[in-house]
């Protein structure tokens, strides 16, 4: 079986080795670089099953990176988890608007790292148990096996906690999901998760989705659930 190759972005060395050895010790496949240009070079070159992406660097900084990779077919299905030291809200906030799927802030303990790494390498991994039962709600088809979403036949791209979240949602039309509920079927049990950061993904689902994403009702003071037919 292959490794899984994980993209490191960082412009420190000494951040650089410490992620490397302890995902190498762990049986992941390790590229490093130091700038977003080069990321977004090697990520295109050479699809990574995650990206480890720092914020802070030099040239473009991981922001754009992100935005840059996701907004590209080729790339967009891709796992991003943020690496910042700033540790702020509206930072993990602003990556999570443009499709990071997790943030890790510095300093980190390398085995919490290795953990939330391998987190979201299960979860690229493992395919829903109905994975042929295909969805259909109004105009809204998802194909869990493969991944897709079509809205009126056309394909929606959508991050990888984004399409969990709507499949989540849409296996149980009626039924109220309060905030931890929805990230614990998106990412797991025990993501640090804040309300804003769900809100974020809800919002972009529904303006991905265009008028479809007025399925997905907002539950005042519980959640969100998506519209019965």
């Amino acid at each position: 079986m292959a490794q899984e190759h994980i993209l490191v972005v960082d412009d420190e060395e000494d951040i650089q080795e410490l992620v490397r050895y302890n995902l190498v010790r762990n049986g992941l496949d390790v590229t490093v670089v130091g700038t977003g240009e080069a990321a977004v070079e090697k990520a295109r070159a050479k699809l990574p099953d995650m990206i480890l992406l720092d914020l802070m660097l030099p040239g473009i900084d991981g922001l754009e990176v992100c935005n840059i990779l996701k907004h590209d077919q080729k790339t967009s299905h891709i796992p991003i988890v943020m690496l910042t030291a700033r540790g702020e809200e509206a930072d993990v906030v602003a990556g999570l608007e443009l499709g990071a799927d997790d943030y890790i802030t510095k300093p980190f303990s390398p085995r919490v790292l290795v953990a939330r790494i391998k987190a979201v390498l299960r979860r690229k991994s493992e395919a829903p148990a109905d994975r042929d039962a295909v969805l259909k709600r109004k105009d809204l088809v998802i194909h869990p096996g493969r991944h897709e979403v079509l809205v009126k036949g056309k394909p929606v791209p959508l991050t990888s906690t984004e399409f969990d979240i709507l499949y989540h949602l849409a296996r149980r039309p009626g039924w109220v999901f309060t905030r931890h509920q929805i990230i614990d079927a998106a990412k797991g049990e025990e993501y640090p998760v804040t309300d804003r950061s769900v809100d974020v993904h809800i919002v972009g689902l529904r303006k991905k989705l265009g008028p479809v994403g007025k399925l997905i009702e907002t539950v005042r003071g519980v959640g969100y659930r998506f519209m019965e037919s």
